[in-house]
This record gives C-alpha cells, structure tokens and sequence, in this order.
C-alpha cells in the first residue's frame, strides 16, 4: 500500500537540501573517472598526442580482405603510377592459401591477363597488403623462350634487347657446358628453357608476405621496390634478373633469402636489410653498385662465385655467423668499414682490382685471403680494424698478405700494427708480421722526418702560416687559437670554423704541433730528432728495418768488393815515379773482373729486394764513399817515402790456415816480438795474390774468413791505418745489423726470441 506520508517525508528532505549538495556527488564521480582514466593511460592525451594518432590512423588504415568483386574493379581502374599504369592492390588482405584456391587461381588469371595485355607495360602494387599462402610471380608474368623461337611481338623493342642479352649470356654458357659434357648427341638448346618476364614495375612497400615467395626464373623489365618488405617465410629470388633499379632497403627476411644465380643490371640495395635466416647470393653477378650498408645477417651468408663490377657497400654490416666470398671477384671497391665479423669470414681465390676498406671493421673470428689475388694498386685498408677476441686473426699465403694489408698513418693505429705483428708470429708467418714491422717504422720515420722539417703551428708567424697555403683569415685564426690553447695534434686545424676540410689535406704533411720551447731547446730537440730520422732511414735503406737477409747481404757484397780495391790499390798502386811500384796489367784485370762480379751480385739483390734500391745505393754510398776518398786523395797528394816500400803494408799468419770467427781480432799485428814473428807480409809475386786483399776486407767487414790478414806495425802510413779502422768500424755495425736481421728473419731463431 502506497505511503503518502512516506512520500511526502521524502520529499521535504530533498527541497531542503542545497543545489551544492545536489551536484557534489556529480563531481565526485567525475573526478574518479578522471582518475581511473590518468591510471590507464601512461601519458597525457595533449593536443600533439591526438593529432599524431589521427595522423598515424590515417597512414596505417585497416586492411580489407581482398574479394574477387575488388579485384575485378581495381583491375578495371588503373592508376597512374611514377607515369605508368598500375594494378592498385595496395592495403589488402590477399588469402592465396590452398584454402582460398577458387579465389587464388581467380587472382593469378585476371591480373595476369591485365598485366600481359600488349602496349604500354602495366605494373602491380602490393604495398602495405598481406599476402596469404604461397606468392608465385611466375603465374603473373609472361614466359618467355630463351633459345631458338623468336621473341613475342608484345615486348617493346627496349625489352626485346634485354632479353637478347640474357639470351646470348645464357646461350655462351650453353656452349661451355655442351663442350664439357661426356654425353654424346646432347645438345643444350635442344631443352626448353623459358623465363619469366615481368614488363611492369612491381611494388612491395610494407608488404607482408606469410608464406613461401617464389619469384625464381624471373626477368624483371622494370623496376622492383620493396622497401620495407617483411618475408616471413622462404624468399626465392633465384635466377632472377633486375633490369632496372631494385630496392630492398629496410626488408626483412626471416627465413632463407635465395638470390642463387642473379643477376643485377643496375645499382641494387640493400641497406638495413634484416637477413634472420641463411642468405645465398652463388653464382650472382652486380654489374652496378651493390648496397648492403647496415644489413644484418644472423646465419651463413653466401656470397661465392659473384662477380662484382660496381662497388661492393657492406660498411655497417653486421655478421653474426660465417660468411663466404669464395672465388669471388670485386672489379671495383669493397667497403667493409665499421663492419662486424662473429665469425669466419671466407675470401680465398677472391681477386681484388681495387682497394679493399676494412676501416674500423671488427673481427671476433677469422679473416681467410688465402690465394687471393690482388692487382696493381689493390691492398687493403685496415686503419682502426680491432682484435676483439683471442681467436681473431688474419690469415693468409705466407710471404704475400703482409705486403697488401696498408695503414696510412701511425698515429692512432700502434696498437693494431702490433696486434697484426702478433697475429702473423702466432701463425709463424714471419716474413708476414716483418713486413707489418716495417711498415710501422717506416711510418715513424716519416712522423720523424715531419718533426724535422714541419712547422710548428704554435709559434709560426702570420707570414710563415700564409706562405704554407693558409689563407690571411686563417692564419689570423690559428693565431688567435694558440694564444688560448695551444694546439696538440694538426687534426686540431679542423676545430677552426675558418679552416677547411681541403685546406688540412694541403698542409698537413708540412705542419706540427710541438710545445712551445725557446730557441735553443727547440734546435736540439731538432738535431736530436734529426739524428734519430736519419739512424731509422738507413736502417730502413740497408735491411728494411731488419726483415730482409738477401737485401743486407747485398749491402755486404758491394762493400766487401768497393774496399778490397781500396786496398789493393793503396797496397800495389804505391808510386810511378822515379821507380814505378805499379801492378801488373793481368793483375788489375783480375781484381776489377772480381769488383764487377761481386758488384753485380750485390747490386742484384739489392734492386730485387730493395723497396727503393736508388736511395739504398745512394746511402751506402754516402757511407762508404766520401771519407776514403779523401784520404785517399790526401795519400797520393803527400806521396809515400818510408822504408819497406816494396813489401806489402799486410801480413798473413803463416802458422795455420783456417775459418776463424774474427769479431774480437783488431785489425793490426800486435807488437810483442815473438807474436810478429808468426806474421809474413803477403807476398806479391803470385798470380792468386791480389785474392788476399778481398780477403781482407771480407774478414775486416764481417769479422770471418779463411786466413787472418793484418796490417803489418812498422813504416805505415797513418792514411792507410785510418782507411782500414774505418773498415773495421763499419765492420762492426755491419755485423750487428747482419745478426739482428738474421735473429728476425731465421723462423727458429725467431720463435726462440718472441716467445721465450
């Protein structure tokens, strides 16, 4: 029963509240909505938010299933596409699964008969659309025969000599293979072999493709974008061919990616490609650039058997297993710069015609060059290359990788020449890390040779900085840097806003950056340096720092035969006047037939073994020559009047004949009586004589031989003593840098010294 008063009691309560009262619980909700919302959402819905959001809806719109009655449509409204006509299926959801077969074969007739139709080529766009089950390109595009018949009237004459090409290249190959076939009666033309041909453009942007793609046997007329494209599945590009630009920048491939036997007539990339599964490019030919940078390969990449005739870019590159360039050969640059290597990387029988940059590239494995050819000028360029695991190494044919690995400065790079130094001693490839020593020390020796004759940035004055190849405002600018912080390294030109990148290229090799020093000390930190550059360069002329046995023993020749003229000429050649002390006709033939023999022996060594056999010779002769020529010019300027003028100034021991080790003898016979008695001049009255004096200078210069020959004590002229203790002295250094070459370049010796 209703209940007036009830209702009336409950009535009076809400006139008598508030409209405050009323809504406070309006907002209370409000507020906890609000709050509730703020927990949800991480970040704050602002104005920028919403428009990015639409604008994101807007760029990625939901993808509709493609149903045959969209396709007829779209076939039916092509769109004008970089000026071609293009079948539009961007956006779509294609189901080729062997469940959707009725639409599937629906799908590859209707687009191929629009893509087939003569004239003006029609492309297809599958940008951002899903493509469901197995993608065939080959049910698309219109097959073609590559021997025999002639081609259809449909293609354009542009595609018809592309075709021709193909069909010529494939035609020689026929050849080769029929005339290494044991088969009788089996010609190759006889099989029919047809191929594909896709007149239009085909793109993929952001396309995603679920299944199998299978795009074998294929010649692409036009050109092939799939930037961004995701295979989820296996890839099949195998003995493909791109004829114009293709593009696979930021792909990825989950699966295997086959290019087996492709071939690339234009520039192709692959920048930041994802290769997840195996990659196999055998048998590939790029006849433009090929552009890998920042590509990512997480399994086997096969790169054999490809000839690369544009520039090979793979700077960025990681490499997370093996990869092969096995019988590969690069008629341009590679670029493997800041690239990272996990593990075995393969270039063996690779031929390389231009240089090979290997800047800042990391190797955790092994680099392989074995039997890799290198053409004139082809090395490779390793400044900044890093050791970052015990089992990295370089390995290559001894005697031969050393000579092509090239570093272009010392500074920032000592740490990677002894790493390489150390690599080739583990191998025991010492001809190898001998070489890299050299290049070490050679670089040194030009830092040195920049102490010397540089100028010095932080105390040259205005009109020195101009005359260098600075420009006025530069040279103000360099100026007024120093006078603030003095400068460090020349890199440090290239802080100045004023000085240019080509500027630095011009006066780097001329400038230095020492502290600044008074006049005195920085003339003697000139000559010191001075004769450190000088000491490094001869040793670098004479043995190449150490590392070459054949180069010092050819030095050796062509002292030994240029003294024991020197000797033999002071010795017999004595007087003409008034009684002549001359030697016989015979006998001078003799010693110079001699000279020129060993001369030519060591001459020989020397340009073969010498990295500039000019300097080397001019250095030798800057040694040997000046000095005892001017005592020998003093000589015969005073004339020679002393007792015993017609006995020999040299004796021999007449006790014994033997090889003997000479390195503590000195080179005159001792005083005491009965010692001088066991020494007998040598005698001049012999056909074979003039042989003692080779003999000597051979025993004087490496402190070995047959007999001991000395200088007698009595009635010799200080000239003459002087000529043979410069010998001697000479003979010293001589030996010492024949030991220490010896101790470098012997493999036993060797491995006994480095890792004792």
């Amino acid at each position: 029963m209703y209940d007036r008063s009830a209702h009336h009691a409950c009535k009076s309560d809400l006139d008598t509240r508030s409209p405050r009262s009323i809504t406070r619980p309006i907002f209370s909700r409000l507020i906890a909505l609000l709050l509730f919302i703020s927990l949800i959402v991480p970040f704050p819905l602002t104005p920028n938010f919403l428009c990015s959001a639409a604008q994101a809806a807007i760029a990625q719109p939901d993808r509709v299933p493609l149903t045959l009655e969209i396709l007829q449509d779209r076939l039916k409204t092509l769109v004008q596409s970089d000026g071609l006509p293009t079948v539009n299926l961007h956006g779509l959801i294609i189901d080729l699964s062997p469940e959707n077969s009725d639409f599937r074969n629906q799908f590859y007739r209707l687009v191929q008969a629009q893509i087939q139709r003569p004239g003006t080529p029609v492309g297809l766009d599958l940008s951002n659309s899903v493509i469901k089950g197995d993608f065939q390109v080959s049910q698309l595009g219109l097959r073609a025969p590559l021997y025999g018949q002639a081609l259809a009237p449909i293609f354009s004459a542009t595609e018809q000599g592309q075709l021709q090409r193909d069909r010529r290249r494939l035609s020689q190959l026929g050849k080769l293979s029929k005339s290494l076939l044991t088969t009788p009666n089996l010609d190759p033309q006889a099989t029919s072999l047809q191929i594909t041909a896709f007149r239009g453009a085909l793109k993929m942007m952001q396309a995603r493709f679920m299944g199998n793609a299978d795009f074998t046997n294929t010649f692409f007329l036009n050109r092939v974008e799939a930037q961004g494209t995701q295979f989820l599945q296996t890839a099949d590009w195998s003995q493909a061919r791109f004829s114009q630009s293709t593009n696979f920048a930021g792909a990825s491939f989950s699966r295997d990616a086959r290019f087996r036997s492709s071939i690339f007539f234009t520039k192709v990339d692959f920048d930041q490609v994802q290769f997840q599964g195996a990659v196999n490019f055998q048998n590939s030919e790029f006849q433009a650039t090929a552009n890998f940078n920042r590509a990512v390969f997480q399994q086997t990449a096969n790169f054999s058997r490809i000839q690369w005739q544009g520039n090979a870019d793979f700077a960025q590159t990681l490499w997370h297993d093996q990869v092969l360039f096995t019988r590969s050969t690069f008629s341009q640059a590679l670029f493997l710069a800041d690239a990272v290597f996990d593990k075995t990387v393969l270039f063996r029988e690779v031929r390389f015609n231009q240089p090979v940059n290997l800047r800042g590239a990391t190797l955790l494995g092994r680099m392989d060059f074995g039997y890799a050819g290198f053409a004139k000028g082809a090395h490779l360029n390793v400044p900044g290359l890093r050791f970052d695991s015990d089992q990295a190494k370089i390995v290559g044919n001894p005697g031969q990788i050393g000579k092509y690995i090239s570093v272009p400065t010392l500074q920032g790079n000592e740490n990677l020449l002894r790493e390489l130094v150390r690599n080739f001693r583990r191998l025991e490839q010492i001809s190898d890390a001998n070489q890299l020593e050299y290049t070490r020390e050679r670089l040194r020796w030009g830092e040195l040779r920049q102490q010397v004759y540089g100028v010095n940035i932080n105390t040259a004055k205005i009109a020195q900085l101009t005359r260098l190849g600075f420009s006025a405002d530069q040279a103000t600018a360099i100026a007024q840097r120093r006078t603030q912080l003095p400068f460090r390294n020349p890199t440090e030109l290239l802080s100045l806003g004023a000085v240019d990148l080509a500027t630095y290229i011009n006066v780097r090799d001329r400038v230095v950056a020492r502290d600044v020093m008074s006049p005195s000390q920085e003339a003697l930190s000139r000559i010191g340096t001075g004769l450190a550059c000088i000491s490094l360069g001869l040793l670098l002329l004479l043995s190449r720092y150490g590392t070459n046995t054949w180069l010092i023993f050819g030095v050796g020749l062509v002292a030994i035969a240029y003294f024991g003229v020197l000797f033999w000429l002071v010795d017999r050649w004595r007087r003409i006047t008034p009684n002549p002390i001359v030697p016989s006709p015979t006998e001078a033939i003799w010693v110079m037939s001699t000279y020129s023999l060993l001369s030519l022996a060591g001459f020989s060594a020397i340009f073969r073994n010498a990295e500039y056999p000019g300097w080397t010779l001019l250095s030798l002769g800057a040694i040997a020559v000046p000095f005892p020529a001017l005592l020998l010019l003093r000589l015969y300027q005073k004339g020679r009047y002393h007792s015993l003028m017609t006995v020999s100034y040299f004796s021999e021991e007449g006790s014994l004949r033997q090889l003997r080790i000479l390195i503590g003898r000195l080179p005159i016979v001792p005083r005491f009586e009965m010692f001088r008695e066991r020494y007998v001049p040598i005698l001049w009255d012999r056909r074979w004589s003039w042989l003692n004096y080779f003999d000597f200078s051979f025993n004087n210069l490496l402190k070995f031989g047959f007999n001991d020959i000395r200088l007698r004590d009595e009635h010799l002229p200080g000239l003459i003593t002087t000529l043979v203790w410069y010998q001697w002295a000479l003979g010293i250094l001589y030996i010492a840098l024949l030991l220490w070459t010896l101790s470098r370049t012997i493999p036993g010796l060797n491995l006994l010294i480095y890792f004792k």
